[in-house]
């Protein structure tokens, strides 16, 4: 199999008006689809898209359990900036001697954290 890219990532959410307004407004990710499920550009090369499971003859069974890696610049900076804006983060930002992480939630409980390595692998 040859692969590409990442063309996007499927979210599953309950409420599509709040989830949309969580990633355009809190999060502040640059929408660039709103036809039929919001997609929202996460970087240069996959985004982000919405997707309510009732209206492709599924059912909302769970949110994604594992996190989904946002590189940001900052991290303490960034997750500052997004409590600021409400955003409940897990207690401690992780420092693995490589990376910074620092976990949060959407609305319906799917998992993201914000990622910055600070030093290259071994």
């Amino acid at each position: 199999m040859i692969v590409e890219r990442t063309d996007f990532i499927s979210v599953p959410v309950t409420d599509m008006e709040r989830a949309t307004s969580f990633y355009r407004d809190t999060l502040g990710l640059e929408e660039i689809s709103t036809e039929g499920f919001p997609e929202f550009q996460l970087g240069e090369n996959v985004s982000l898209y919405l997707l309510q499971m009732e209206n492709v003859g599924s059912s909302f069974t769970a949110p994604h359990t594992a996190h989904v890696a946002l590189r940001v610049p900052d991290v303490a900076a960034t997750r500052a900036e997004l409590e600021s804006r409400g955003v409940e983060f897990a207690p401690q930002t992780l420092d693995t001697g490589v990376c910074h992480m620092a976990f949060f939630k959407d609305p319906d409980g799917n998992r993201f954290m914000l990622h910055r390595r600070y030093a290259p692998r071994d």
